[in-house]
């Protein structure tokens, strides 16, 4: 394996002059023996560098897509009114600005509109906060349930996060070449566009640079991606920003790509983004903003991000008819406590499954 490795290698690694792109099938095929690792160490780090050089092309994107989806999880279908919403972020977590996606996932959960996120630990190159550290301080801990267990909350709550080093180890092995490599491999685009989920979806693809987001058009289509919401987004994610124009673009089935540009100040939404603070800070004005209470310190800025993301999201899944009925929605969510609920609910359903796992577990010891 190593020695066809190689050959993939030298096609990509051999400079601007005789270097060569890979096809679908090779790229699909380099990808899984990484994931394996049937490549030795120093190829996989070569191939990371040499691939980052080059610049993965929609093609390429699609076959490691296709690798992901062969060897990685993926959460089954639940039935809902509407279609689930994956929202795609970075691994490598915020350094500079309060992540909202959370809040956006317990607002369309609310709404009984499905969500599903992945991702890991703190992560090279920024070792920002994670998601799964955000929701730990929100009292629900992703961490210790198996892919099945994930699934029965996701049923049950309307919410599930892919936690990959419990769920997919195969990719989780390939993390510390983030760090010996120094920069972020086309792994972590890749990531950017993953679909964990069986059924029908909407894919929130975040992104800073334009390039991006032409190759996930192309690896959305060569992939048969029928619906997927691209954002410039706050460091990458697919956060909607409040200080400057909102970036989107809009893919759906059997209609050319939409370019969206969103003016917060229109909607009266327009501010500068919340920074990041420490974690008890962010979690504190998380609480707040959940209990409806945006005049409370610190959480006024991020009740307006919660409600602005969270409109925008209930529209384009469908729940509303416009962005205006979608931000007095998120609003009255918030401020009716049924977020709050939904969070509660989901609280006791991971701690209940985390409780059935203890008493199965010390049954099975012998004293």
């Amino acid at each position: 394996m190593s020695d066809l490795f190689r050959d993939l290698l030298r096609k990509i690694g051999s400079g601007p002059h005789t270097g060569k792109n890979l096809t679908r099938a090779e790229a699909a095929a380099a990808t899984q023996m990484m994931l394996r690792q049937e490549a030795t160490p120093a190829q996989i780090g070569a191939f990371m560098i040499a691939h980052r050089i080059k610049r993965p092309t929609g093609e390429e994107l699609a076959g490691m897509l296709d690798a992901y989806d062969a060897l990685g999880p993926k959460l089954k279908t639940v039935p809902a009114a509407y279609p689930t919403l994956v929202m795609s972020l970075p691994y490598d977590g915020r350094s500079r600005t309060a992540p909202i996606s959370p809040l956006t996932a317990l607002i369309l959960a609310a709404a009984d509109c499905p969500v599903v996120m992945h991702g890991g630990d703190r992560m090279p190159t920024k070792y920002g906060i994670p998601l799964v550290e955000v929701w730990q301080g929100l009292g629900v801990d992703w961490t210790q349930l198996t892919l099945a267990q994930v699934q029965q909350v996701f049923e049950t709550t309307r919410l599930g996060l892919v936690y990959i080093p419990t769920h997919f180890p195969l990719a989780a092995g390939l993390v510390p070449y983030r760090d010996q490599i120094g920069k972020r491999p086309p792994f972590a685009t890749l990531e950017l566009f993953w679909c964990p989920y069986q059924g029908d979806a909407v894919l929130a693809s975040g992104f800073v640079h334009p390039p991006t987001e032409g190759m996930a058009q192309e690896a959305f289509a060569l992939r048969g991606v029928s619906q997927y919401i691209t954002v410039k987004g706050l460091e990458g994610s697919c956060d909607l920003p409040r200080d400057r124009t909102c970036i989107i673009g809009i893919g759906q089935a059997d209609a050319e790509f939409e370019r969206l540009l969103l003016h917060p100040r229109d909607y009266g939404f327009a501010d500068v983004d919340v920074p990041l603070g420490s974690t008890p800070e962010l979690i504190a004005a998380m609480q707040a903003v959940l209990k409806g209470q945006p005049n409370q310190e610190h959480s006024g800025g991020l009740f307006q991000s919660a409600v602005w993301n969270g409109g925008f999201y209930l529209w384009r899944c469908g729940v509303c008819s416009t962005l205006e009925a979608g931000l007095a929605q998120a609003k009255a969510l918030l401020q009716n406590g049924t977020v709050f609920q939904t969070l509660a609910a989901l609280t006791a359903s991971v701690s209940a499954i985390a409780l059935d796992s203890n008493k199965t577990f010390a049954g099975t010891n012998p004293r």
